[in-house]
């Protein structure tokens, strides 16, 4: 039986969706102005993980997750600039070039880390239109306001704001979190739609409204995204701890206060990563993109790394995670390639271990998706394996294919070609490394350096210790 931590109730709870059979899951994506760092790659591979379980349990899954392209503000209370206008500015290119260019940059990244593309992928600015009536029907039933061209979200008429966040609208809390904009009647309220003209500044990516020229805020652009393809009630919504204190309890209040009905029944949120201890920061250099790991340890290697951890618990990012990571990919593979070469033999006790190994990654997924545990019952079932590679040839296959099976619901793809290709390069510098060990100990220098200048020119330095090349 499937349960799940629910956010809003803070316990765990068994998972019973909307409609049986099918399931409702909407992922807060990206703000397509910057690369993926580790930290959205890694709550993407959790979110892609959930949803491979959930079709594994067979559910019909519409997974629907959005690209942000206009109106996330460098501050959540509505101040500061447009975070895609800023980076254009800076990059001297249009706001929609970059949008663009981010993008693509942003499938290659998820294809690399074999993240399922989700069903549905709406940019926020394909749906300007239901946006506005959307505010519309909030400004008919007194729920919002309009001031100089913008549309605020009045959080003191919907009576359980903050309700996910467990948050209390008293003013010195709020005082403490915010500069108060003076257009605001309370100091929680929140953009539904802004002013294109700031001062003598004016928003590049701009529509008409019935509040003048503008755009839409961060957080409405959510809640139309998931009810327009998701309906009133979506299933699951997932995202960072982040968006538990403003912008999740934002988009409850505009949806649910529309539709009168619940927004979200189930509410996951996943924890973020540090890097060698601290927290993730640009500005002190402790920050790597998804691409600068994948380039360098491949994407197999990187998502193992990822997924070792619960998505409810901290992850450090730290060498010591991706050399565990390449370790216990090689594992599999040396265990994958066991079986292949393997004769064979009378034995069938492995039968009941498949059996019996499928029971216990079920159960550790049931328990709010626990990945390190069923991380952690694969590798008991290799180790079986490898003992027992006498087992009648059936048997084995058998066993592979359930290796694999339960690999591939973590998004652990051991059969693609680039993972191939990389076992075949690895074992071709192994030859390589051999040769030039041999010419080195019959003293043939000559051929041991055109051998290392060579494989420099191509990219490849290598390096004589102790220890050997």
């Amino acid at each position: 039986m499937l349960t799940i931590f629910n956010t809003m109730t803070r316990k765990k709870e068994v998972f019973k969706p909307l409609e049986e059979g099918r399931v409702r899951i909407y992922t807060c994506g990206q703000t397509v102005y910057d690369n993926v760092h580790i930290g959205n790659a890694s709550t993407y591979c959790f979110w892609d993980t959930v949803v491979r379980y959930l079709r594994y349990k067979g559910y019909d899954v519409l997974h629907v997750q959005n690209f942000t392209d206009v109106g996330h503000l460098t501050d959540d209370a509505d101040q500061g600039e447009d975070k895609i206008e800023k980076r254009a500015k800076e990059q001297k290119i249009n706001p929609w070039e970059l949008v663009d260019k981010q993008i693509q940059k942003y499938w290659k990244d998820i294809d690399d880390l074999n993240i399922n593309r989700p069903n549905i992928t709406p940019r926020a600015t394909a749906l300007i239109p239901e946006m506005i009536e959307h505010i519309k029907k909030l400004l008919e039933k007194g729920y919002a306001y309009e001031v100089e061209g913008n549309v605020y979200y009045d959080t003191f008429k919907f009576k359980e704001y903050g309700k996910l966040a467990k948050l209390k609208l008293d003013e010195e809390q709020a005082k403490a979190r915010v500069v108060k904009d003076p257009l605001k009647r309370n100091y929680f309220d929140f953009a539904l739609w802004l002013n294109a003209r700031k001062g003598d500044k004016l928003h590049i990516m701009r529509w008409e409204s019935p509040w003048g020229e503008g755009y839409p805020g961060w957080h409405l652009e959510c809640s139309v995204m998931s009810m327009k393809h998701l309906g009133d009630t979506l299933d699951i919504h997932c995202g960072g701890i982040d968006h538990i204190p403003t912008h999740h309890p934002n988009e409850i209040a505009q949806s649910e206060a529309v539709t009168g009905k619940t927004f979200v029944r189930y509410w996951m949120h996943a924890e973020f990563i540090t890097l060698n201890g601290r927290k993730m920061s640009k500005s002190l250099g402790n920050y790597f993109t998804a691409r600068e790991l994948i380039d360098e340890n491949g994407g197999l290697v990187v998502r193992m790394g990822l997924i070792s951890g619960h998505y409810r618990s901290k992850l450090d990012w730290n060498p010591k995670v991706i050399e565990n990571a390449r370790n216990n990919v090689k594992k599999v593979r040396n265990c994958l390639a066991a079986i292949e070469h393997a004769l064979g033999g009378s034995e069938e006790s492995l039968n009941q271990v498949i059996d019996n190994i499928t029971i216990k990654f079920e159960d550790a997924m049931d328990d709010d998706f626990n990945t390190p545990k069923a991380i952690a019952v694969i590798y008991e079932f290799v180790k079986k394996i490898n003992t027992t590679l006498d087992s009648k040839k059936e048997i084995l296959k058998n066993a592979r294919a359930k290796l694999l099976e339960l690999l591939g619901i973590l998004g652990l793809d051991f059969e693609r070609g680039e993972e191939k290709t990389e076992v075949k390069l690895t074992e071709l510098m192994d030859l390589i490394i051999n040769i030039r060990d041999t010419a080195r100990g019959e003293k043939n220098f000559k051929m041991s350096d055109e051998i290392r200048e060579n494989l420099r020119k191509v990219g490849i330095q290598i390096e004589d210790g102790e220890e050997g090349t």
